[in-house]
């Protein structure tokens, strides 16, 4: 398999997973400005949408989006899968929610042509949108005890609010620094320079 990433994109939630479930895995690093890879190719070829991450895999099928690729990794590796009768809809419930709720409000953010107005909002909006989930963390992690492919996710999400001087609630600070402490963790922020 190849993860195609960008280095602290969001991409890094994939990563983290891949690592964590201990699957065999190479890295692309993609250059999202001109889409293209290392080695001179162009990325469009692999993943149209052109953004990241993508999974390829050996057959050559690829798997975008990260909601798809964390829910594959987690359905081969159940450690990384929510709790419960219901967890397999439980930890899609959390990974939409990331996805369209958090993530997506954080684009103005990285956004040079928004304004300064555009950011306050894009700032606060990101901070209610932490307060609901901290609400409902059962701590140390979204689901408890144990970390899911939710968690890294998140935790993409909260290295971005650091970053970005936004302040987060005490379950996503405590969330965040047993992410922070994994191993893997520790390993892709460094293959991805980033530590």
């Amino acid at each position: 398999m190849i993860l195609y990433y960008s280095p602290g994109a969001c991409s890094l939630a994939s990563h983290i997973a891949l690592e964590e479930a201990g699957m065999k895995f190479k890295l692309a690093k993609v250059d999202l400005k001109t889409h293209k890879l290392e080695d001179g190719r162009s990325y469009l070829d692999i993943n149209p949408k052109g953004y990241v991450p993508a999974l390829q895999f050996d057959d050559g099928q690829v798997l975008t989006e990260n909601v798809a690729i964390l829910s594959f990794i987690a359905g081969n590796y159940p450690g990384l899968m929510a709790p419960g009768q219901f967890g397999v809809y439980r930890l899609l419930e959390m990974l939409a929610f990331i996805s369209s709720e958090i993530h997506k409000s954080f684009a103005p953010l990285f956004r040079n042509s928004a304004t300064d107005t555009d950011k306050t909002a894009a700032a606060a909006k990101v901070r209610e949108k932490f307060k609901e989930i901290a609400a409902q963390t059962k701590g140390p992690y979204l689901f408890g005890e144990h970390a899911t492919v939710a968690d890294f996710y998140l935790f993409v999400m909260l290295l971005w609010a650091a970053s970005n001087k936004i302040d987060f609630p005490k379950p996503l600070k405590t969330l965040f620094e047993h992410a922070r402490a994994r191993p893997t963790v520790d390993v892709a922020l460094k293959q991805e320079g980033l530590a």
